[in-house]
């Protein structure tokens, strides 16, 4: 049975095969609606609990992974698993680390590397993906 998200629900990116994934600012209320999953939290340390089941990928504000060989991991498992569950991708404030992240999951998903910020840009958050270094990393990833 498919658990996926609503077109139309806050946060949801979808990505050019149709998958749908949720980005959230951790920082602010839990959104109406149905609850994750799955969820992958960007945090520079540890995530408190939630009732889903979830990964956390050790993530600085403003930097990047802090494994990039756990990032591709983690971030392949969010892709596949957005194809049949309410999958969330979060950090503190829901823009630079989680945009990053979901242009990831649009080039897992065949966006070219060069046009997956604008891509996030375009469809989740216009000031996603914050620094240069962040942006940098979506082209390599």
């Amino acid at each position: 049975m498919t658990e996926t998200w609503n077109a139309t629900d806050t946060g949801v990116l979808r990505l050019p095969s149709g998958r749908l994934v949720r980005g959230r600012a951790l920082r602010r209320p839990l959104p109406p609606g149905p609850t994750p999953t799955f969820a992958v939290h960007l945090l520079g340390k540890q995530p408190p609990a939630v009732p889903w089941e979830v990964r956390w990928l050790r993530w600085p504000d403003f930097w990047l992974p802090s494994s990039h060989a756990q990032a591709q991991g983690i971030l392949g498992e969010a892709w596949a698993r957005a194809a049949v569950e309410r999958v969330e991708i979060a950090c503190g404030g829901g823009r630079g680390r989680t945009g990053t992240a979901l242009a990831c999951l649009a080039v897992l998903d065949g966006v070219p590397a060069g046009e997956a910020v604008d891509f996030v840009r375009r469809n989740y958050d216009t000031r996603a993906v914050e620094t240069p270094w962040q942006k940098r990393y979506v082209l390599r990833f």
